[in-house]
């Protein structure tokens, strides 16, 4: 809000120990915080939201953002990038966040980001059109959805099973005599069914080996269960 931005916040993460020094000097006897679960247990599935009410600034200044039809496009694009660079280690995605409430919110009563809206629907907004945005942002958001949805489906569902499937197939053998490791595919499935290696089994087994040599008998077609 008012041109604030969550690249750094509060920064917690790193000023922990100058935030209980401050505790301390204020007379505070008590502090609450969060334990991250998926921090401490990193083996729990990461289910990713794509859109939480945060577009590039840059689309706003171009075309308004949601209020346009490319939006579409370009979160599609946007989509693709997450479908190709973590699709590995992500099995859920979800593609937008509250869609009514970002409506609602942004472009009607004007209380959240972008602050789009107009008397007497909302106030204190610099530009906007509270009894036509909503419409237009509902409809793109939806549009944005389906393309995306589409997109996962065509591109890249069966993608990921069989990229699983050949971690499983070769990687089991192979990633470990490339890389050191196993596949995390192998590893987030087996769990505590495979032997985790030791620093020096690592070192060991990774590079051990002067040429491959692969047999091919068949073709398999794979879909994701």
């Amino acid at each position: 809000m008012g041109g604030a931005t969550g690249d750094v916040a509060v920064d917690a993460y790193h000023k922990y120990k100058e935030d209980v020094q401050l505790m301390v000097k204020t007379g505070l006897d008590a502090y609450r915080f969060s334990i991250s679960w998926s921090r401490l247990i990193p083996s729990i599935q990461p289910h990713v939201m794509l859109f939480h009410f945060d577009h590039p600034q840059a689309l706003e200044d171009e075309y308004g953002g949601w209020v346009s039809r490319k939006i579409v496009k370009d979160f599609a694009y946007y989509a693709d990038v997450c479908f190709r660079d973590f699709g590995d280690r992500v099995a859920y995605w979800t593609t937008l966040n509250e869609p009514n409430v970002d409506v609602l919110g942004g472009y009607d009563t004007g209380h959240l980001p972008p602050e789009r809206c107009s008397p007497p629907f909302g106030l204190n907004c610099t530009k906007g059109n509270s009894s036509s945005e909503p419409y237009l942002v509902a409809h793109h958001l939806l549009l944005a959805h389906a393309s995306t949805v589409r997109l996962y489906r065509e591109n890249y569902q069966d993608t990921i099973a069989t990229r699983r499937a050949l971690d499983f197939l070769i990687g089991l053998i192979l990633n470990p005599l490339v890389f050191g490791d196993n596949p995390y595919a192998v590893k987030n499935n087996a769990g505590l069914r495979l032997p985790a290696f030791s620093d020096y089994e690592s070192k060991q087994v990774k590079g051990a080996f002067d040429f491959l040599g692969l047999n091919h008998y068949s073709t398999d077609y794979v879909t994701d269960n």
